[in-house]
């Protein structure tokens, strides 16, 4: 078994000790202790919790599919990097006590040309409803489309929530250097609002889609653990201020990465054309509220890594607009159960929302 770094066992040990006083003060959520095998399950006030991980990653095998073609590399690539659904996969979700993983793939094929495009994602969302078929109730998937063609990818998400059975759709933070809040994708927005589908927005090569790259090198994994949350702040900042939001008002959006850090600084967001209007252009759309209260339109994951962190994103965004979120199969957050657990100031319904009671909801995952 793989140790964890001093830093980290210290952080568990922390996380463990304050859920397990919690649980212990009265009338407060408790959870059940892990039996020594077998799955871990999950209460609140003595009533089975189902758990569910809306960021997790899955890649089919497409070599058949690409063979020949210059995206057969990249496919190989995230195939060996994310894996498909197995044995271990299950064995690490019942040791941290998640019931239902949401599968995403992270996109590698944004610049194919329409034809490929057509062929590739109508076989990649059935091979990702083959991945999650008798699973028991285990996994879900999320469609991946071509946004680089809009009209083309709106009705391949139609295709995958009629036929294939498959759940919410999957996006980069940018389209090939283009922001999501582009009019060009509103073809893609209006399908996402009328079949009422959770949008997930994941960076992907943030340092070089954030112009930060050559800042960013050296120790730290900065490309990523900088890079990654600053492209969703850019996305949804862009979505937020191009009015996106506004158009669109019933698109669920999840962010990934707790959202970035634009949940941290929003307020600064709304000071920005109010203290400096000349730099706003004339023809900017006229917001129909703060920036800040945009916060409350959009849905988050949990990967923010303490109870402090995720008190203060549900200060911002809502506990009830928040869902569990690991980033597995990459080890990222062992506990993600523990840290809503230990989050001070949320009563017990908050927690079953984050849980899993939110996902469960939109993505229409029995209880």
């Amino acid at each position: 078994m793989t140790q964890l770094p001093a830093y980290d066992r210290r952080r568990l040990l922390q996380v463990l000790t304050a859920a397990a006083a919690l649980g212990a003060a009265p009338g407060a959520p408790a959870a059940q202790a892990p039996a020594p095998q077998g799955r871990r399950i999950w209460r609140i006030d003595g009533r089975r919790v189902k758990t569910v991980d809306i960021h997790t990653h899955a890649a089919p095998d497409m070599t058949d599919t690409l063979a020949g073609t210059p995206f057969e590399t990249r496919a190989a690539y995230y195939r060996r990097q994310y894996g498909v659904p197995d044995a271990a996969r299950l064995a690490r979700m019942d040791r941290m006590g998640i019931d239902v993983q949401v599968l995403s793939v992270n996109p590698y094929w944004y610049d194919m040309d329409r034809d490929l495009a057509a062929r590739f994602i109508e076989v990649h969302n059935a091979r990702l409803a083959e991945m999650t078929a008798g699973r028991d109730g285990r996994f879900y998937a999320m469609a991946s489309v071509s946004p680089q063609h809009p009209d083309l990818a709106a009705v391949q998400l139609e295709t995958a929530v009629r036929r294939h059975g498959l759940r919410g759709v999957s996006l980069g933070c940018n389209i090939l250097g283009e922001e999501l809040a582009s009019r060009r994708f509103d073809p893609l927005w209006a399908k996402c609002q009328e079949l009422d589908q959770v949008v997930f927005i994941h960076p992907q090569e943030s340092a070089t889609a954030t112009g930060v790259a050559k800042r960013v090198q050296g120790a730290g994994v900065l490309t990523n653990v900088i890079a990654n949350p600053l492209e969703t702040t850019i996305a949804l900042s862009h979505l937020i201020f191009e009015g996106t939001l506004d158009r669109f008002p019933g698109l669920k959006i999840c962010a990934a990465h707790g959202g970035g850090y634009l949940p941290s600084y929003v307020d600064r967001s709304d000071w920005g054309c109010t203290a400096l209007p000349q730099n706003c252009r004339k023809e900017d759309p006229v917001l129909k509220k703060k920036p800040s209260e945009y916060m409350h339109q959009i849905y988050v994951d949990t990967l923010v890594f303490s109870p402090e962190a995720t008190r203060h994103l549900a200060a911002v965004v809502g506990a009830r607009r928040m869902m569990i979120g690991t980033d597995s199969p990459i080890p990222w957050f062992e506990n993600p159960v523990e840290t809503i657990m230990a989050t001070p100031g949320l009563s017990a319904e908050d927690r079953r929302a984050m849980l899993g009671g939110t996902a469960c909801q939109l993505l229409n995952i029995p209880v």
